[in-house]
């Protein structure tokens, strides 16, 4: 995409090309970042707010620091798009989040100017303490090191782990707080509540600029006298807040707050902080949404677009049909959770800041003492969980599966150990899409099949969701997952009245005997009408839909050794360690001799496009499936 106009940006190629510009002309330059991105992301669905809100902030950083060389590190990666934009990707960033296109986060294999990968929250502090503290063994003191991490990013345990060893490190770096108070929906917990204190005290504010106007009378000047009024700041906050600034008392000197849309005072106060050494934190105060309009008024729906939309009205544009659509598994969720609720007084609800992504927002609204979004803290989620259950309650925790494995230790420790009734709801299981490797949930069928104690189980329709949801809530079932994909279900007709389904017991779809195809999930409903194309060459393959990878249902897999000798297992997830290496083994154990073709996802890490685009990467569309069959019948 090419910006029109005789602009600033068509200038901008590299932060070299941004220096190059005179600083009174930044605000148009800042301008113009923004309406880029406004243009491309109208056509091109992405994330969206967080990128707007971070237009100065990063104009800014570029234009203060010497990057590549110094080292910006963000935290997420949903902020980053001005920084792409900037440094060498500005022609390619239609291509953004497509199929083989530019990452949607940061990515080292992308750019040098990628210091780091990210794609999960609250890794920067600690990712940039270790380049920090690389750079002084190294004997670069020159080397600037700067995280930039969002307030909803903090409430991770990483994050107070990254600071506390800062603290003691005396690293030359510095912490940016972008405080917007949003992460996706709104910050919860004490830390946001404290930010926005202390940014908007209009006591505090009006004294700080009291004594600044009569510092400035005074005419005190000299070397001492930032660290002076820095002092008197912080001093102010500690009085009028009651109590120490959570930063100075780990020795991480704190700034700010300061606009962080001023680029003007952005760029003298990064200045300022790049000749003081040691650990320091600089809070700016942005608005998600920055410039334009729907973002700023609604911030959650905004932070990623999911269709093209009128940049002028903010209106959505979808390709119009007819048909009802079937509504998303994560609705069927939030929707199924609350009906049970009604029913059970002991079922509750959380999540790790993910409400309205999950659909859990809808048991908030109308049971509000019942649901709990913890903020973005996935470990303390699990074992919050684990502490109401082992108190009676049946937990409903929601997490991504991919953030899932954030709190692995917790589920095995907390959770699986003692035998607790938490019900695991894993949201976006598989291929997710345009996020891309570091959001993929295609890992969990791996690692918890082989931990004691958990149901694993994973629904190939709503139907099925609902029916494993109403059987994990019943007394005594101990430790309980459901896996379920991104994106929509199968019919319309979604509100089956709910009932209890035998534990690791599988389903025969379609009988047949040239073949067997075993599948978990969704894929299920592919593999049916790859039975049926094969059916119309005189083909007959027998579907089986296991439901659950733990336990896996020994007295089906009997039935299809004793009477096949190709089988096919098909799973969203990776081959190694899933559901197909569950199948073989019981073959061998059982001295069964058959072909086994599997179809998942390979060994390595895949990358980002559509969710249909990836599957066909892997091999498991509905045509990956048929040539599968067909080689394997030929053999």
């Amino acid at each position: 995409m090419e910006h029109k106009g005789n602009s600033f940006l068509q200038k901008v190629n590299t932060p070299d090309d941004l220096k190059k510009i005179d600083e009174k002309d930044l605000p148009i330059l800042c301008q113009e970042l923004r309406d880029f991105i406004i243009d491309a992301v109208s056509c091109n669905p992405a994330h969206f707010g967080a990128s707007l809100g971070v237009i100065e902030l990063t104009v800014a950083l570029h234009y203060v620091f010497n990057t590549p060389y110094d080292k910006l590190i963000w935290d997420v990666g949903h902020q980053a798009y001005g920084h792409k934009i900037l440094t060498g990707r500005k022609d390619r960033f239609h291509t953004n989040r497509k199929y083989k296109g530019i990452s949607g986060f940061p990515n080292i294999f992308e750019s040098e100017y990628d210091a780091f990968g990210v794609g999960h929250s609250s890794t920067s502090i600690s990712a940039a303490l270790g380049i920090a503290m690389a750079a002084k063994l190294n004997k670069e003191f020159d080397r600037q090191t700067v995280a930039i991490i969002g307030d909803g990013s903090m409430t991770a345990g990483q994050a107070f782990e990254g600071l506390n060893n800062l603290s003691s490190s005396k690293a030359n770096m510095l912490i940016i707080l972008n405080d917007n108070n949003m992460a996706i929906d709104p910050n919860v917990g004490g830390l946001s509540e404290y930010l926005v204190d202390i940014s908007t005290s209009h006591t505090y504010n009006k004294i700080r600029n009291e004594l600044i106007k009569g510092l400035e009378k005074l005419k005190i000047t000299g070397p001492n006298a930032k660290d002076k009024i820095t002092a008197i700041n912080n001093s102010i906050k500690s009085l009028l807040t009651k109590q120490t600034n959570i930063f100075e008392g780990l020795n991480i000197r704190y700034f700010g707050p300061v606009d962080g849309h001023d680029i003007n005072h952005l760029i003298k106060v990064l200045n300022d902080l790049k000749i003081i050494p040691g650990p320091k934190v600089l809070h700016c105060i942005t608005k998600k949404g920055k410039g334009f309009k729907y973002a700023e008024e609604n911030q959650t729906a905004w932070h990623a677009t999911g269709t093209k939309f009128d940049k002028v009205t903010g209106e959505k544009l979808e390709v119009p049909t007819s048909k009802p659509k079937p509504p998303k598994y994560q609705e069927v969720f939030g929707n199924t959770i609350v009906e049970l609720a009604e029913k059970n007084d002991k079922i509750v609800g959380i999540t790790p800041a993910m409400p309205t992504g999950c659909s859990l927002n809808i048991m908030m609204e109308k049971m509000p003492d019942r649901a709990f979004d913890v903020g973005i803290a996935e470990q303390h989620a699990v074992t919050f969980s684990a502490g109401m259950a082992i108190s009676g309650l049946v937990p409903f925790c929601n997490i991504y599966s991919s953030f899932m494995q954030r709190a692995y230790d917790q589920v095995i420790h907390d959770v699986a150990i003692q035998k607790l009734n938490v019900v695991f709801c894993l949201d976006r299981g598989g291929l997710v899409g345009a996020d891309g490797a570091t959001h993929h949930g295609v890992y969990d069928l791996a690692f918890f099949r082989l931990i004691p104690n958990l149901i694993i189980a994973s629904p190939r329709n709503e139907h099925l969701l609902r029916n494993l949801m109403f059987t994990a809530q019943l007394p005594n079932q101990g430790p309980f997952v459901i896996r379920y994909p991104r994106g929509i279900g199968t019919t319309t007709e979604w509100q089956n009245p709910m009932q209890q389904i035998e534990i690791g017991k599988g389903e025969l779809i379609l009988d047949g005997e040239d073949i067997a195809i075993l599948t978990l999930g969704p894929v299920c409903n592919k593999a049916l009408q790859v039975c049926q194309k094969l059916k119309d060459e005189n083909i007959y393959a027998a579907l089986y839909d296991l439901r659950f990878c733990k336990p896996i249902d020994e007295d089906l897999l009997h039935q299809v050794f004793s009477k096949h000798k190709k089988v096919i297992t098909i799973e969203d997830g990776t081959i190694i360690g899933g559901i197909g290496s569950a199948v073989t083994e019981f073959m061998v154990e059982n001295n069964y001799n058959a072909t086994i073709k599997k179809l998942g996802v390979p060994d390595k890490f895949i990358d980002h496009g559509t969710q249909t685009e990836l599957q066909h990467e892997c091999g498991f569309d509905k045509e990956g499936i048929y040539e599968a069959a067909k080689s394997l019948i030929s053999e």
